[in-house]
Parts: structure tokens; sequence; C-alpha cells
């Protein structure tokens, strides 16, 4: 017989006067706790608790279970702090965890500095994607702030601070040293190797706030673009493929792709205008063509058209 048919049992006998409670719980074996215990008054004293653990938890979000119960204490009410922790438990009501603040971890050389011209500022980031057969793939981007070139975006399975070295030092004998780099506190950005390769091209760095995204807005857009218009429109299969539809991509971006802060002029013919700006003019003789009349056709829409592939 089950305590709860005891209890019936129990309960009856009292009703028709045949045995006292005491006399009845003895003669069955019951715990007189278990008889005169009425579950719906424990629920919904309970349910009181429970209610004003989660009005104290919201008063006082950063009170954990100690200081809880304490608040109940001096109210009167009877627990234990176990009960408020497994009470706490139970509801989910818990101290959020406060954010760890992350060091920055790179050594700024530079001024955050806001682009002027060409080769003023670079800045660079990692962009990760998979292959369909499920290898990662992760792809190094290169920018300069102020023309919005693209002069950097090679992919591979792993991208070390040597391979960051190889791809910068090419784009460098292409385009020019940057005067500043900017990036974020990743491992391959704040590696030794690689700051004494800056130290030694004179290039100063500028590290963004850890956790700020956007401090490096130039290259978080680029990375925007670049998974909008290509990563997501394309099926990669292979690494080799991969790096034939990235670099179309690129090129695409530098030399046909409209910029809207550009005033709708591709990246290419921007820096392109900016150079024909800055370029003394020597004036010509009279009645001499200029030197760029005496090129051949051929040659000047060669000079304008070409594509820079690296």
């Amino acid at each position: 017989m089950s305590p709860g048919h005891k209890k019936q049992v129990v309960a009856a006998a009292v009703r028709e006067g045949v045995c006292s409670g005491r006399a009845g719980c003895r003669i069955l074996g019951l715990s007189r706790s278990g008889y005169w215990y009425r579950a719906g008054e424990r629920t919904s004293r309970q349910q009181q608790l429970v209610q004003r653990l989660h009005a104290l938890s919201d008063e006082n979000p950063r009170y954990g279970h100690r200081r809880i119960l304490v608040e109940l204490k001096a109210e009167g009410w009877p627990i234990g702090l176990r009960q408020v922790r497994r009470l706490r438990r139970q509801e989910g009501l818990r101290v959020p965890p406060t954010r760890r603040r992350i060091p920055r971890r790179g050594h700024s050389t530079g001024l955050p500095t806001k682009a002027t011209r060409k080769n003023h500022v670079w800045t660079w980031g990692f962009i990760a994607d998979a292959t369909v057969r499920g290898g990662a793939l992760r792809m190094l981007t290169v920018l300069d702030e102020h023309t919005r070139e693209c002069h950097v975006l090679r992919a591979d399975r792993a991208l070390k601070s040597g391979d960051v070295i190889k791809l910068v030092q090419a784009a460098i004998i292409q385009h020019g040293a940057p005067e500043f780099i900017r990036s974020d506190n990743g491992s391959e950005f704040i590696a030794k190797a690689l700051q004494r390769w800056l130290a030694e091209n004179q290039i100063k760095t500028i590290y963004i706030e850890p956790g700020s995204p956007w401090q490096n807005g130039f290259v978080e857009s680029f990375h925007g673009r670049f998974r909008d218009e290509c990563l997501n429109r394309e099926q990669l299969w292979t690494l080799t493929e991969a790096r034939v539809v990235i670099e179309d991509f690129r090129i695409k971006y530098n030399h046909k792709r409209p910029h809207s802060k550009l005033g709708y002029q591709t990246p290419a013919r921007f820096a392109a205008n900016l150079s024909r700006s800055l370029a003394p003019v020597s004036p010509a003789e009279p009645g001499l063509p200029s030197a760029r009349d005496r090129q051949p056709a051929s040659v000047v829409s060669t000079s304008n058209n070409h594509p820079d592939r690296t």
C-alpha cells in the first residue's frame, strides 16, 4: 500500500470515529508528518516564494543566491541557502556574466588616421568560408582606404604571418608602400616577424580596439559586398576554383564596379585620375604634339585598361 493510500485509510478511520489520526498512523506505519502534509498549501506557498525570487532578481539583477537569501530571511521566509540556489537554478535565474575586457595586443605606432591620399592608409583583414566539400577557406584582404582599390584578395586553406608578408610585399612592389596600415588584433597581424618586417619598411601600424570592427569599417564593408556578390552566389568546389573566382571578382571590383563613395567611378579609374592630377605638367612646344599625343593609340588604351592581375 502506498503512503497516499495509507493516508486515505487513516483519514476515513478518523472521520468514522474508529481511531485517532495518531493511532491510525501507528497502526498502518505512516509518518504523522506525511499524514498532516497538505500538498495544495505547500504548492501555493512555494509559488509565492518563486514569485518573490523573481521579483528580487528583477530588482537586483547583480545579486547572487547569498544576497537573495539575506533579503528573503529579512522578510521572514523560512528558507535555506541550498533551497534558494536550487530554486534559482530551476527558474533560470542567474547573474549575467561580466564581459571580460580584452586587452589590445597589437602596439600602434601611428595615430588613427583618415586616409587623405593614395597609399596613405591601407587596411587589411581576414574573411572565412568553405568549399562545397567542406574544406576551409581563409582569405586575406588588403585595401587602400582612399582609392578603395583591393590590392590583395587571396584564398588559401590557412594563412600565416609569413604568407601575409609575401602577399603584401608583392602588392607594395606593384602599387607602392603605404604610410599606415590598419588592422584588428588577429594573431597574424601581431606576429613578431610581421612587426619586424613593417618596421624595416617604415610602415606604421594602427590597431583597432578589441571587439570594435566598426573601427575598421572599410574592410568590413568590402567583406559584406564580397560575400553578397561572390561567395553567396558561387559554388566553390576546390581551392583552385576558389582562387580563380575570387581573383576575377577582385579585378571586376577594381576595374568595372562603380563605387558610390567615389562618385560612381571604379576604384582603378579614381586612382588613375588622382595620379594624373598629381603628375607635373610640362608645357609642350608650340606646334608640337604632346608626349601623350605622340604615343600610338594601342599603347594609350592598354595603359588605361590593363587589369592589375597579381
